[in-house]
């Protein structure tokens, strides 16, 4: 018998889900919005949360690793009335446990549910002690960086690749690092290869090495990037800018850990771990051919996405505070403040340059404020109070709030209207209705009966 929370606001399929729930001996509990699910996770520990995606106040695929913080940490199981393949990638990246179309939730719910609680049942019975991660350069204790401590902990437990991806700025290398300093190669090098910066001639001599006399100039053999980090880490970094004729070679060293410098006839041997990072989305390379798909997937045994500052704001104060304090520290002055209007300006700022624009622009605000004990608004950079001050502005095209219907009332205008058209351009033929939309019949039917639309032929359809 398990704990199960269903979050949705259609209260046909949540009664559906009770009575099959309750049936099978699990104690289930409903929430009809995402607010009223999370206060009820903080008081219940759930072992399931069964979770629609549109909700009335917000997507829930974005409230997945919110669920996941709570104490039970509990399994989500996703379903949606329009699947499709981007909202599933993005439930299992965001930790959903399985993914199901609600017009099939309850034929299919039994199999993902099962395999679930067998699931946590292991992993209650192979609990072992914590890890303690040592990420003292990292900054940031928000929901989406906590998800991407928890990889780190078990890459750095592993000798497996990390693929690490994310915008510029976010801090890839501060994590490759950490996953080296956390691991039982510590102790070694970690030698990073900037894929981007090295000429496509001396990617293969930087990489492998050269013998003397290997090519004009090669006056003396040189070990090779690859020698250095026998025994420890290496660290590509910018991965998909590396040539295709050199992904062919490198493939073979990162499978058979052996290479031949350039020039030589004898091969040597490396113990070497691979972790790379790209600001690409090497999915795409392998579509457009740019990047070869065996590589991509060797690399990806374990795989981290960094979210954009945007995407994380509640760490900014810790990162500004963070920042002014080794400013300071640097400077040799006294620690100075903040204004709460100076957060909030750095608060409504997207930064597309991520962490290292947050870093460069405390540097530019000092250079502003060299003798000020307080930090304020006027002291940021144009750019940042410009996007400020918009923030205060009306938009022309703004809706009223008066002119806007509750979103069940919304919701169940635009249904009606749909069904109304549909089977119009059905002309009334339910199974070309399914065709048209999409809906299962199952579904189709209970719309129709929902809004007194069932054809008959004494009821003609509604007129455009």
């Amino acid at each position: 018998m398990a704990d199960i929370l269903v979050v949705d606001d259609d209260r046909d399929i949540c009664r559906m889900l009770e009575t099959r729930l309750g049936r099978s001996g699990h104690n289930h509990f409903v929430a009809h919005t995402l607010a009223d699910a999370l206060r009820l996770a903080e008081r219940v520990e759930f072992d399931i949360v069964l979770l629609d995606v549109q909700m009335p106040d917000g997507n829930g695929l974005e409230y997945i690793p919110r669920f996941r913080t709570f104490a039970s940490s509990p399994e989500v199981i996703i379903f949606t009335g329009r699947g499709d393949s981007d909202s599933a990638g993005k439930a299992i990246r965001s930790g959903a446990w399985g993914y199901i179309e609600k017009a099939n939730v309850i034929n299919e719910l039994a199999p993902p549910l099962t395999r679930a609680l067998e699931y946590r049942e292991e992993k209650r019975k192979s609990r072992v002690a914590p890890f303690h991660l040592n990420r003292d350069r990292i900054i940031g204790r928000s929901i989406r960086m906590n998800a991407c401590f928890d990889i780190v902990a078990k890459a750095a437990g592993s000798e497996a690749n990390v693929l690490i991806s994310g915008e510029t700025g976010t801090g890839k290398e501060l994590f490759a690092r950490a996953i080296h300093e956390n691991s039982s190669r510590a102790d070694r090098n970690i030698v990073t290869v900037d894929c981007a910066a090295l000429p496509e001639t001396l990617i293969e001599s930087a990489l492998f090495g050269h013998s003397r006399g290997a090519f004009t100039g090669a006056d003396q053999a040189r070990d090779g990037l690859i020698t250095h980090a026998d025994g420890g880490v290496l660290f590509l970094d910018e991965v998909g800018e590396l040539p295709p004729s050199i992904q062919k070679s490198f493939l073979r060293v990162l499978q058979e850990h052996r290479y031949r410098p350039v020039g030589s006839l004898e091969e040597r041997a490396s113990s070497f771990r691979v972790v790379a990072a790209t600001n690409r989305n090497l999915e795409i390379c392998v579509q457009q051919g740019t990047f070869r798909s065996d590589l991509y997937f060797r690399l990806q045994a374990f795989t981290i996405h960094l979210p954009p500052l945007r995407e994380r704001k509640e760490d900014i104060v810790e990162l500004t505070m963070h920042c002014i304090g080794r400013l300071c520290d640097r400077m040799k002055v006294e620690l100075k403040g903040v204004s709460p209007d100076f957060i909030e300006a750095l608060a409504s700022y997207d930064w597309p340059g991520n962490v290292r624009e947050l870093f460069q622009t405390m540097e530019e605000v000092f250079a502003n404020g060299t003798h000020a004990r307080i930090l304020f608004p006027h002291h940021l950079p144009e750019r940042i109070r410009i996007s400020h001050s918009r923030g205060y502005l009306t938009p022309k095209d703004r809706e009223p709030a008066e002119n806007l219907l509750q979103w069940r009332q919304a919701k169940e205008k635009f249904e009606a209207e749909y069904i109304d058209r549909l089977m119009r351009a059905a002309q009334s033929r339910t199974r070309k209705a399914c065709e048209i939309s999409g809906i299962s019949k199952a579904r189709l039917y209970q719309l129709l009966g929902k809004y007194d639309r069932l054809p008959s032929r004494r009821t003609p359809l509604p007129s455009p």
